[in-house]
Parts: C-alpha cells; sequence; structure tokens
C-alpha cells in the first residue's frame, strides 16, 4: 500500500516515518523556469532534428552574449552567403584608403558572371561603367552575382578575400574561387564565356551524362571550397553589429545595405512579427532533379526594443519541397521571437 493505496499483487508496505502519506502521491514541485536560451535551445534542436535533409541552425544573442546552435559547427555550402565576406574585404579596403566608394568600375561583356546578374542588360558594346558602392548594393541587396565578380576583382582576386576573412579572425569561413569557377565546376562543367548570356549553361550541363553531373556535384557537397559553419557565420555577425570589423562608417554602410536585401521574402523575412526588423544575406545552390543544395539565410534580427540576434539557417542538402525549406527559415524566426518574449526568463 502507497499513501493508502493498494497495489495488486504487491505487500502492503507502510509509509515512510519522514513523508506523510499525501506527499508520496503529490506531484514534483517545478523546478526554476527556463531561461531564454534554453527556451531557445530546445526549440532550434526541435526543428533541425525533424527536417529532412543536412542542415545547420545557430542564433546568437549579440546584446547579452550567448549562442544555440543545431548541427552549428558543420562546415556547409554558402553560396551567395558569401558575398558578405567580399563587401567586408572591399570596406576594409576603403577604410584602409585603397580606394573609393565614389571609385568608377568598368563592366564589360567578358566580365559577366552565371546565373543571376541584374547589371547584365545595363552592359553595351561600350560596358557599363558605375561605383564601387552601386556595386555593393547589387552584390548584397540583389546577389548579382556579376557585380560580386567585380568587386573581387576591384579587391585583389579570390585571395585577397581570402586573406581579408583571416586578417579579421573570421573562424573556418572559406571564400572560394568566385562564382565562375565554382559553379560551372559544381555542375561537371568547365567556365567558358558564353555562359554569360541565354541558356547556354543550362543546355551544357543538361547534356552531361547524369552519372557525371551527379558526381560533380557529391563532390562539391563533400568539401564545399565555400563552406562555413553556422556558428562562424552569427559570430561574424555580431561583430559585424558591434563595429569591431569596419570602421563606423563602414559598418552603418554595411549594415544598410543589408538591412534592403531584396532577395528571399519567403525565408527569415516571412517569419517576422510587426516592429522586427532583419539585415540579412541570401544564398541559394544548384538543384537537381529533387536535390536541392546551398539554400541560406543569415542576417542580423533586432526585436522593437532594440535587442539583436544574429541568426544563421544553412541547408546543404536535401530533398524537401521548396515550401518546406522555407518554412524552416521562418519557423527559425519565429523561434527567437517567441524565445524574446515575458514568458521567458532571461
Amino acid at each position: 500500500m502507497v499513501g493508502g493505496l493498494l497495489l495488486a499483487g504487491v505487500s502492503a508496505v507502510p509509509s515512510p516515518p519522514w513523508a506523510p502519506a499525501a506527499d508520496l502521491l503529490a506531484p514534483p514541485q517545478p523546478g526554476p523556469p527556463l531561461t531564454q536560451q534554453e527556451v531557445l535551445a530546445a526549440a532550434i534542436e526541435s526543428l533541425g532534428s525533424g527536417f529532412d535533409g543536412e542542415v545547420g541552425i545557430a542564433v546568437a544573442d549579440v546584446t547579452n552574449g550567448w549562442a544555440v546552435d543545431y548541427n552549428g559547427d558543420a562546415h556547409l555550402p554558402q553560396q551567395s552567403v558569401s558575398k558578405l565576406w567580399v563587401a567586408i574585404a572591399v570596406l576594409g579596403a576603403v577604410d584602409r584608403g585603397d580606394f573609393s566608394l565614389s571609385d568608377t568600375v568598368l563592366i564589360r561583356k567578358e566580365d559577366l558572371s552565371v546565373f543571376h546578374q541584374p547589371l547584365r542588360s545595363r552592359v553595351g558594346p561600350d560596358g557599363y561603367r558605375t561605383s564601387v558602392d552601386k556595386l555593393l548594393a547589387g552584390a548584397i541587396q540583389q546577389s548579382d552575382n556579376a557585380a560580386n565578380d567585380a568587386l573581387i576583382r576591384k579587391v585583389g582576386g579570390p585571395w585577397a578575400v581570402q586573406v581579408a576573412i583571416v586578417g579579421k579572425s573570421l573562424g573556418e569561413i572559406r571564400f572560394g574561387p568566385g562564382e565562375r569557377e565554382m559553379q560551372t565546376r559544381a555542375a561537371g562543367l568547365t567556365w567558358k564565356p558564353e555562359y554569360s548570356f541565354g541558356r547556354t549553361f543550362w543546355e551544357d550541363r543538361d547534356k552531361l551524362p547524369p552519372a557525371q553531373r551527379r558526381a560533380a556535384l557529391e563532390a562539391y557537397l563533400a568539401n564545399p571550397p565555400d563552406a562555413a559553419s553556422p556558428l562562424d557565420i552569427v559570430e561574424t555577425l555580431g561583430r559585424l553589429q558591434r563595429g569591431e570589423l569596419l570602421s563606423p562608417e563602414s559598418t552603418a554602410r554595411m549594415l544598410t545595405l543589408m538591412g534592403g536585401t531584396v532577395t528571399g521574402g519567403s525565408r527569415l523575412r516571412a517569419g517576422l512579427e510587426p516592429g522586427w526588423t532583419l539585415m540579412h544575406k541570401t544564398g541559394t545552390g544548384q538543384v537537381m532533379g529533387s536535390l536541392a543544395t546551398g539554400q541560406n539565410d543569415v542576417g542580423l534580427l533586432t526585436a522593437p526594443d532594440g535587442r539583436v540576434y544574429a541568426v544563421a539557417v544553412m541547408i546543404g542538402a536535401t530533398r524537401a519541397s521548396f515550401e518546406q525549406r522555407q518554412a524552416l527559415m521562418q519557423a527559425v524566426a519565429r523561434a527567437v521571437i517567441a524565445s524574446h518574449g515575458p514568458a521567458a526568463a532571461s
């Protein structure tokens, strides 16, 4: 008998003298309330483990200095997220006085890249003259590959971008060889200028034997030349927001550019509540059949009270639908916002 109840098949046991029978049946006393970090860690773990694909998620409270993650140290393909590091390298060069944002850059047809490049329509027989600052806006806000490649050339090539990453101690963030070489190699092709125009890239890619194309994409995913971890990215974004990477003027310019991003409207941004803002950069890799790669959104999420969170959602490879991929990113933003509420202790 426990607390006055006789259990079938069990001899009656008297209640211990130090504990009244009623206390034996009482529910356990609740512990201290969960902290916001614990609440958010559980939510991120649930979202990451429930997703059908390779994913890394990290959230850092920039204001209070803690972070939570799911698979946050995985080295995943960045795709156009890497345009952030090009912009930081360029603005760092501006801070050193190497050149200015108003410097003119000539874009010729042979300078064009692959995939998304809105400035291509402006490049005529004599090229297109624009400024470093406008190229930054195109690269960050529109994810223009030609603008980004022009900035890479201006700052001294892919090697110079990697030097800037190492020089600013941004962790194990890789930059890679640039869009043209990386994208053609991942498709199993070799770069040629015709890939900047029309459908030539896609036509040549479709002509490849499926096994050859699959092998090239799998090789890219196994060791991405543009790999980075979500934890390194959120740490870097936090340092950017605190003004530790660039001058005050360049920091303000970088954050303004990220705040004007127009890509990824159905990713993190779609999970925002009124009063919350997002400064971010998206990345999107190649798709082969049902396999999608490099689906990313990273940025700085600011609450109405001014508290700032750095967020990175990086999908390495998945067969989840487009809607499921976007829903994951939206859910991460909502989890951050929900944890920020008064129900969670700080």
